[in-house]
């Protein structure tokens, strides 16, 4: 780790030792709080951070807005926040979770690592579209369930980055019968069965 790359991106010390904060802070909560599996804080890094990073290398460069949805533990608003703190300062995020210990967590985390955030404790559904640029989430729902939560929050003009695991190829056929979008799926960097979808002009059906 002493090159300081992460997910391919060349990031300053101070944005590496931010990082190692956010994992020994999510560490440190997840012994009372599940903020992730358990049996994964030993590669925490490669199977979250990692695979969280990889969705920022998506994100246009222009964004200000980005909202990230089911954000649990952060994973991939955080992760992104943290990114953009040095490469896309005029980013805002707004971290969406509806139960009140995970938002405790990501308000604390935001506070802490000094990042132009926040933290909302609602139902993704009962939070006020917010006309997002960028819309992410990981491992929240089914695509055809998704999609109509990400379309409340994303501007007309927007992009979702959705990471997908294996079964990325029926949820979008699945998908495709309940509305129309463009998509490229792109390979993920940590796992040759899973994607990153990126994702615009959803409507639908």
């Amino acid at each position: 780790m002493s090159d300081l790359l992460i997910a391919g991106l060349r990031v300053s010390r101070e944005t590496w030792d931010r990082l190692d904060a956010y994992a020994a802070l999510l560490t440190k909560w997840n012994q009372r709080i599940n903020l992730v599996a358990p049996a994964t804080i030993p590669d925490l890094w490669e199977r979250h951070i990692v695979d969280s990073a990889q969705v920022f290398l998506s994100a246009p460069a222009h964004a200000r807005s980005w909202v990230d949805l089911g954000s649990g533990g952060g994973l991939p608003g955080l992760v992104c926040a943290i990114l953009a703190r040095e490469f896309h300062p005029e980013t805002r995020f707004t971290l969406i979770d509806s139960d009140q210990r995970k938002a405790a967590f990501l308000s604390t985390a935001i506070h802490q690592l000094g990042l132009s955030a926040r933290a909302i404790p609602k139902r993704t559904e009962q939070t006020a579209p917010q006309d997002a640029a960028v819309v992410t989430a990981r491992a929240l729902a089914p695509l055809e369930d998704l999609l109509p939560l990400v379309a409340r929050h994303l501007a007309c003009d927007g992009i979702a980055i959705l990471l997908k695991g294996k079964n990325h190829a029926a949820e979008l056929a699945a998908a495709r019968q309940e509305g129309h979008f463009h998509c490229d799926a792109r390979p993920s960097l940590t796992d040759s069965l899973s994607r990153v979808l990126v994702m615009k002009d959803i409507h639908r059906a």
